[in-house]
């Protein structure tokens, strides 16, 4: 079986999630929301030979490989295909609450190079970016039906692209010629339409509006708030949760979730007596996110732009930890 994917950051994960205490000496339970292809899991479980994991992906292509990948550690891990925020938000009661939750938020290499679905503009394949195939629409669909307006406001917003409204503009008129329908053509409509010194800059022209249509069409920023909240309730009193980021969109709702959740009192200025209870929820363990080292990121490219971010819950957040949060 090939393993395409290298988990990031996987040292401070092991490290700063292990677990401690009670669940240390009993069978500590770890939800991994994004398995991937299982690097994560599977090192954990190497590890802490008391852990066990529940891994979760919304991409039933990619979790088969996880599930043969880790078919060595038995009923020590168990399987869930869907949306993380659905698992989440209805946490099935088969289950003890967890004693460790891991986000990483990052796009598997092996969409990148494996999938065929159009997650990268080196390879001609259908303009997809689907993870879970049941979803409503997909990148082709954004790209070929929302009004020019639209689609600059969703790659302004998505991909932070200056040139959205020049690239919107490129798009719909080229799409006036018939639907655009692969990877490569859009990203030759967008290296096409840029002004030339944009064009050799340190990334390729096209990147920040692939990333805004695989976000926009796998609801990623309106999905995590949300699930971010949830888990950490299901999580043990004393757990730990890690998030590991890869762009500031998704970064700043994590830092804001997890500052609000360490607060003595997150209350609105105009309410006279504190409703939220007045003590953290959560202490920060990781008061500055946590970057890959050099030799991290000569290894392994992708890494490049993460960060990891971890809190360990004293108790339940309320609703009200939620306000102010970007996404929500």
């Amino acid at each position: 079986m090939e393993i395409v994917h290298t988990p990031v950051l996987l040292n401070e994960c092991l490290t700063l999630l292990s677990p401690e205490g009670e669940a240390f000496e009993k069978n500590a339970l770890m939800i991994d929301s994004t398995l991937g292809e299982g690097g994560h899991t599977y090192n954990f479980l190497s590890k802490y030979k008391n852990l066990s994991v529940i891994g979760l992906d919304a991409d039933s292509v990619i979790q088969k490989k996880a599930k043969e990948r880790l078919s060595e550690f038995g009923d020590r891990v168990h399987f869930y295909n869907g949306w993380f925020n659905d698992f989440y938000s209805d946490y099935p009661e088969e289950y003890k609450h967890p004693d460790i939750i891991l986000f990483d938020l990052g796009i598997s290499v092996f969409h990148y190079e494996k999938s065929q679905r159009g997650f990268s503009f080196r390879y001609d394949e259908k303009l997809d970016m689907r993870l879970n195939s049941n979803s409503e629409k997909s990148a082709a669909d954004l790209v070929n039906e929302l009004p020019e307006e639209k689609l600059a406001d969703l790659i302004y917003l998505y991909g932070e692209e200056k040139l959205s409204r020049r690239i919107a503009k490129a798009i719909v008129d080229a799409r006036s010629g018939g639907r655009i329908e692969s990877s490569k053509n859009l990203a030759e409509i967008i290296w096409n339409c840029v002004p030339a010194n944009y064009r050799y800059g340190q990334i390729h022209p096209a990147t920040r509006t692939f990333q805004a249509l695989r976000i926009a069409v796998n609801s990623e920023l309106k999905r995590l708030p949300k699930a971010l909240f949830d888990a950490f309730n299901d999580l043990n009193p004393g757990g730990k949760m890690g998030v590991i980021t890869f762009h500031s969109l998704e970064d700043r709702i994590v830092k804001n979730f997890f500052r609000n959740l360490g607060k003595q009192c997150v209350c609105p200025p105009e309410v006279a007596i504190c409703r939220c209870g007045g003590s953290p929820c959560a202490e920060i363990i990781t008061r500055k996110p946590v970057a890959p080292g050099d030799e991290e990121i000569k290894n392994n490219s992708p890494s490049r732009s993460a960060k990891l971010r971890v809190v360990r819950k004293i108790k339940d957040a309320g609703e009200y930890h939620l306000e102010g949060v970007i996404g929500y």
